[in-house]
C-alpha cells in the first residue's frame, strides 16, 4: 500500500467521523453515545441472539455486555436467555426501546438529508454512487477466510444451500450422489483443506482444495451466496487457494465446472486458468480448466551461513 493511499483513508475517516456526529456522546441529541444507538437499531423489531448482534458489530464480549446493561438499564432492551439453552441470550427491543429506535430512524433521516442538501442535483448523484462505492468496498474488505472441517455447521450449511442452487441451475437437475463429490477425509489436511467465507459472522461462501498424493491439486465446491456475490469473493477464493496449493509444494492447479455456470466461468477465464481436455468423469463437467503456479524460490538455509570473510 501507498503512503499516499493510507493518508487519504485517515482523511476519509476524520471527515465522516465529524460529520455525522459520533464524537459527541449524545448521538442524534440522545441521551446516549452512537454505540448503544447501533444496538437498538441492530436489534430489530424482532430481536436477536446477542452472540449474533455481537458478531454482526464486530464488537467483543465485555464492551456489548457493558452497553446492554446501560441500555437494561434505560428500559429500552430485555436480555434474556433462551428456554432451550440458557447460554444463549437474546436481546429485545421494549415498548420504550421501540419508540426510542423509531426516534433515531427520524433522527438519522435528517441527518442523511442534512448531508445531501447543501449540494446540487449532479453533486447529491455523484455523493451517494460514491457511497454505495465505499460500502461496497468496505464490506468486501469485513469478510473473513477461515480453514474448517468439511462436516463444520457452516460448511454444511453453505454445500446446502450450494446444492440447492445447482438443482435449479442445471439443466438436468443435480444429485449429489452422482457427482464425483469428495469425501470428508479429502478436504481434511494433510489431503486438503476447506475455506469458509463470514459476513459479520454469517457464512456467505465456501471453497474446498483437494491435495491428493502425486497428482494436481483441485479445487471443489466453490461457492459464494447470491446476496454476498460483488465483493469479489470468488477471485478472493482462488486466489487464497492458490497460495495454499503453492505452499503444499503444487504447480497445477485444476478444476471442472457446468457450462451453466457462466460467470464462474468468465472468471477462470480472468485468472489464468486454461481449458483442458476431460481429466475426470464427472458427470455434471462440461468444462476442465487448469492453471500451472508460480512456486517461489527456495528459503536460503539461514541455519548453515557461508564461510565469513577471514576464516
Amino acid at each position: 500500500m501507498e503512503e499516499t493511499q493510507i493518508e487519504q483513508v485517515r482523511r476519509f475517516n476524520r471527515t465522516v467521523t465529524a460529520r455525522v456526529g459520533v464524537l459527541h456522546d449524545r448521538y442524534l441529541g440522545r441521551d446516549r453515545p452512537i454505540g448503544e444507538a447501533r444496538l437498538l437499531w441492530e436489534t430489530g423489531e424482532r430481536g436477536r441472539d446477542v452472540r449474533r448482534l455481537r458478531e454482526r458489530l464486530g464488537l467483543d464480549s465485555g464492551y456489548v455486555s457493558r452497553l446492554l446493561r446501560s441500555l437494561e438499564t434505560a428500559g429500552l432492551v430485555t436480555v434474556e436467555p433462551q428456554p432451550e439453552d440458557r447460554r444463549v441470550r437474546t436481546v429485545r427491543l421494549t415498548e420504550a426501546g421501540r419508540a426510542e429506535r423509531a426516534l433515531l430512524d427520524r433522527r438519522s433521516d435528517e441527518l442523511a438529508g442534512s448531508l445531501l442538501e447543501p449540494l446540487n442535483d449532479a453533486q447529491r448523484a455523484r455523493l451517494v454512487a460514491a457511497m454505495a462505492e465505499v460500502d461496497r468496498l468496505l464490506t468486501a474488505a469485513t469478510v473473513t477466510l477461515d480453514t474448517v472441517a468439511p462436516d463444520h455447521p457452516d460448511a454444511e450449511r453453505c454445500l446446502r444451500a450450494y446444492f440447492t442452487e445447482l438443482q435449479e441451475r442445471f439443466e438436468t437437475g443435480f444429485d449429489p450422489a452422482r457427482s464425483l463429490l469428495p469425501d470428508a477425509g479429502e478436504l481434511r489436511p494433510p489431503r486438503g483443506l476447506f475455506l469458509i467465507a463470514r459476513l459479520r459472522g454469517e457464512p456467505v461462501g465456501c471453497a474446498g482444495l483437494k491435495l491428493p498424493s502425486g497428482a494436481p491439486a483441485e479445487i471443489k465446491r466453490m461457492w459464494v451466496a447470491p446476496h454476498a456475490r460483488g465483493l469479489g469473493l470468488g477471485r478472493r477464493f482462488l486466489t487464497e487457494l492458490e497460495a495454499r496449493a503453492v505452499q503444499h509444494g503444487r504447480d497445477v492447479l485444476r478444476l471442472d465446472t457446468n457450462e451453466a455456470l457462466t460467470a464462474a466461468i468468465s472468471l477462470y477465464h480472468s485468472q489464468g486458468f486454461q481449458e483442458v481436455p476431460a481429466f475426470n468423469d464427472e458427470p455434471y463437467a462440461h468444462h476442465w480448466f487448469e492453471k500451472r503456479l508460480s512456486t517461489p524460490p527456495p528459503t536460503p538455509d539461514r541455519a548453515r551461513p557461508g564461510p565469513v570473510p577471514g576464516d
